[in-house]
């Protein structure tokens, strides 16, 4: 009895030996971020080249579509206001509060979209969201395109403010289903390459604005406007194939398709994926079953909290700032800016804004490479202090230039051409350092920071609202401060980029290394900014579980 007494203490020593072998910390790491994500990426690698994750990139590539639209429209009239066809049938020029009426037709169109967003993808879907918004999108292409043969005016307004009701629509039911549909741990560049088909819908409207050229009359420019039509109808019939986002499934009382949908696409077929097991656990904790998500009317949940409020403070900021960092010059009022500069001619400027896009293109696509690895503050604050270097550029050029009045010809060609390509060279620079941290980062950020019950309609407002409102603002402003006060519009820019990188520094979160879910825990701390910040170190095992979780002190950083 004595020696079983002994064999059953030795096999229990051994068991325990095994035991504190098997939770030995084998390796350390020190990061920012909610420890059950880490867990799941430690467990269940990314397979970014499986045939589901294909499939996914496939349909996140439809959503993608929404995105060209704003960037279309926004090169599309960089570019006819360079377009003297354009100019005579409508009777304006490049610049002069005429333009910003012209113009702002699609922008005031956007803002009375802004009470049905909420409705369109919260009641039916964010499917449903993208097909009604493209719909409305094709029908305002063709009232505008038609204004030719009756020769109004107040028609083609009419079709861009129709226009600029479907785009707002639009504008917010393609990041919303992107970010819902992404695997978590690819979340960041998936959403952050939506915003990269901004400048994809430019280039096309510059591509088809410079080849309009080779033709007379106005034919020069319906071309373009046709155009416009060929992205929403990807969407309009694409729509049809993709599936529903998962969160918005299972709230509306569909889990099992919700379960199917992450068991497909986020767990390649294994129902007991790390993945899977984690998205639901906290469906099951953190979303609200009978939101007011599901009353088309209510818009408590935006201000039910504390927390709620700072959500949609972020949100409205990082719209309004990505919109006040100095881009509507180069957008929508490039043809002004580069006469200022002593650049001009219909061609000349048309091949300039086609360069500036393909430019865009591989400078946002890099920058969404990277929004993982660098994190959303150091993106943000870093854009707005390089736009505010490469504005001084443009100041401290453009001053010595010194063109007051675009209409003097004699002045402009006056003009030294080693000036005009030094302010040639520091737009290009600033348009790189913008494209790099603020093209994938406009739409990535606000919709990440909305909980599911409020991110339709805080998309609503904050697009709606706040970044329209900045819209407006430039639409109207930027073209008098041109004709006005001239190249000294840009020290505006300069001053408001330092304001813009103080202002993240010091309030906005950071998002990186979570769920959409687990941010709940961070913007329901005392601090948000300084919990999002602050580093943990992992002690993890042989069998890759996380078996020590330990805060590191005075960690909290920018």
């Amino acid at each position: 009895m004595s020696s079983d007494l002994h064999k059953g203490d030795s096999a229990m020593e051994k068991h325990e030996s095994n035991s504190d072998e098997k939770h030995q910390v084998t390796e350390v790491k020190t990061l920012i971020g909610d420890e059950s994500f880490q867990q799941s990426l430690l467990k269940e690698p990314l397979r970014p080249w499986a045939r589901t994750s294909l499939i996914l990139y496939a349909y996140c590539a439809v959503a993608f579509c929404c995105s060209t639209t704003n960037g279309y429209d926004g090169s599309l009239f960089g570019t006819l206001l360079s377009n003297p066809d354009f100019k005579k049938f409508f009777g304006v020029e490049n610049s002069g509060i005429w333009t910003g009426i012209v113009t702002a037709m699609y922008q005031i169109g956007q803002v009375a979209a802004i009470p049905f967003i909420g409705p369109a993808l919260d009641t039916w879907g964010r499917r449903a969201g993208m097909f009604i918004a493209a719909l409305t999108i094709a029908i305002g292409v063709i009232i505008q395109g038609t204004c030719v043969s009756t020769g109004s005016t107040g028609q083609f307004m009419g079709g861009r403010f129709l226009l600029g009701f479907g785009v707002a629509i639009i504008g917010s039911a393609g990041p919303c289903y992107t970010v819902e549909m992404s695997h978590p741990a690819q979340r960041g560049i998936i959403t952050g390459l939506y915003n990269v088909f901004w400048p994809v819908g430019a280039m096309v409207a510059s591509g088809a604005a410079r080849g309009g050229l080779d033709y007379t009359g106005n034919t020069t420019w319906l071309i373009p406007v046709w155009l416009q039509i060929m992205f929403p109808c990807i969407v309009l019939f694409g729509s049809w194939f993709l599936p529903e986002s998962p969160r918005w499934l299972y709230v509306h009382g569909k889990r099992e398709q919700a379960t199917a949908t992450l068991v497909k696409y986020h767990g390649h077929g294994n129902r007991d994926s790390e993945w899977v097991k984690l998205q639901l656990a906290e469906y099951e904790q953190y979303l609200e079953l009978d939101g007011s998500d599901k009353r088309w009317w209510d818009y408590r949940a935006l201000f039910s909290s504390r927390a709620s409020t700072y959500r949609l403070f972020c949100a409205s900021f990082i719209m309004l700032f990505g919109q006040w960092a100095g881009n509507g010059v180069v957008s929508y009022f490039l043809s002004a800016f580069l006469d200022t500069a002593g650049i001009h001619g219909a061609v000349t400027q048309t091949n300039v804004q086609l360069g500036m896009t393909a430019i865009q293109i591989v400078f946002a696509s890099t920058g969404a490479a990277f929004v993982d690895k660098l994190g959303r503050r150091t993106m943000l604050i870093g854009v707005n202090i390089g736009c505010c270097i490469a504005w001084i550029g443009v100041v401290v050029a453009s001053s010595i230039a010194n063109i007051t009045d675009t209409s003097d010809q004699k002045a402009i060609d006056a003009v030294n051409p080693s000036v005009s390509k030094a302010i040639l060279a520091m737009v290009y620079i600033f348009q790189i350092i913008y494209s790099f941290g603020w093209t994938p980062m406009q739409a990535l950020y606000p919709v990440e920071v909305l909980s599911f019950e409020m991110r339709a309609k805080g998309m609503a407002f904050a697009s709606g609202i706040f970044m329209n409102t900045a819209m407006l603002a430039n639409q109207f402003g930027i073209p008098v401060a041109l004709e006005k006060i001239a190249w000294k519009t840009y020290i505006v820019f300069t001053c408001w980029c330092a304001v813009q990188a103080t202002l993240i520094y010091f309030f906005v979160p950071e998002t990186q290394g979570r769920t959409l879910e687990e941010l709940d825990d961070i913007f329901n701390s005392k601090n948000p900014r300084k919990a999002s910040t602050t580093k943990k170190s992992l002690g993890i095992d042989s069998h890759d579980n996380i078996v020590q979780i330990t805060p590191v002190e005075n960690s909290a950083h920018a």
